[in-house]
């Protein structure tokens, strides 16, 4: 993608933008190929945001990707909230505002294992079931995000994709052997992607639920799946770009890859092309 030349355009930029732009720049840079338009620190009538100050509002123009899913994706306290109410399936999950209340919750429902869920960490970072009351700190972000923790005999997150309001891509997170693994099946945890053919009907249509839900489904999004013994597919979180965090491009595999990049350039250009302002 390097070779492609980019649009010199005011109009359309990738916006990345200080203080935090240096945790975007690679990541900026690749979608500055993919979408042909270049980096800027200065927002523009069409923007990708990747760094911007949060809940600061554009001085001008728009966010390719809302705001509002931005936020959602970046806080599991908020998704949480905002699956239950649109019927989203997910493993049970809990909101509970004070530490003695998750402990009465793990006593009552024993038949299940739980977890403890930073909310707002990715990879997993910070997660911990919920073995014994000192398993739950005192000084944790409120409300405490309480989930059923669904053990399977071999850990695999499955992944699937939406950009311009198409579902496109699936692929297995899981640990390759000789891997040391972890309970939280993670990139950054030494689990790797397998790209397969597209996913169960079930578990496209629980991704496209959380993606309406998460004000996602028409600009660009990741939805993560795992899939009960019993069969059923449920919603464990929901991923895109900008501020907060930007969705894994390292696939290992260069075709889906490239698909990654033309589909998501092509929502923007559509975007731009149909947009009202």
């Amino acid at each position: 993608m390097d070779d492609i030349r980019v649009v010199q355009t005011e109009d359309r930029v990738i916006l990345n933008t200080e203080p935090g732009a240096w945790a975007f720049d690679e990541h900026a840079r690749r979608l500055s190929s993919a979408l042909r338009i270049p980096v800027s620190p200065t927002p523009a009538k069409f923007n990708y945001v990747m760094a911007w100050e949060e809940g600061l509002p554009l001085p001008r123009g728009r966010s390719f990707i809302p705001f509002e899913g931005m936020r959602l994706a970046s806080d599991k306290r908020l998704l949480a909230e905002c699956f239950l109410k649109r019927g989203v399936p997910t493993p049970q999950t809990y909101l509970v505002e004070e530490r003695s209340e998750v402990w009465s919750l793990v006593e009552q429902e024993r038949s299940v294992e739980w977890c403890l869920k930073w909310p707002i960490s990715c990879g997993g970072s910070g997660h911990r079931l919920i073995i014994t009351a000192e398993s739950v700190p005192e000084d944790w972000p409120r409300p405490y995000v309480v989930q059923e923790f669904i053990r399977l005999e071999v850990p695999a997150v499955f992944r699937t994709y939406a950009a311009g309001g198409e579902i496109f891509g699936w692929n297995v997170r899981k640990f390759p052997a000789g891997v040391l693994t972890s309970e939280w099946v993670a990139h950054a945890r030494g689990a790797r992607y397998v790209v397969l053919d597209r996913g169960p009907e079930e578990a496209i249509a629980a991704a496209r639920r959380a993606l309406e839900a998460s004000v996602l489904i028409d600009s660009f999004g990741c939805v993560d799946l795992i899939q009960r013994v019993t069969g059923e597919w449920v919603v464990l979180e929901v991923g895109t770009d900008g501020i907060y965090n930007h969705v894994d491009r390292e696939i290992g595999n260069e075709a889906f890859e490239r698909e990654l990049d033309e589909r998501v350039a092509g929502a923007f250009w559509k975007w731009v092309s149909t947009s009202p302002f």
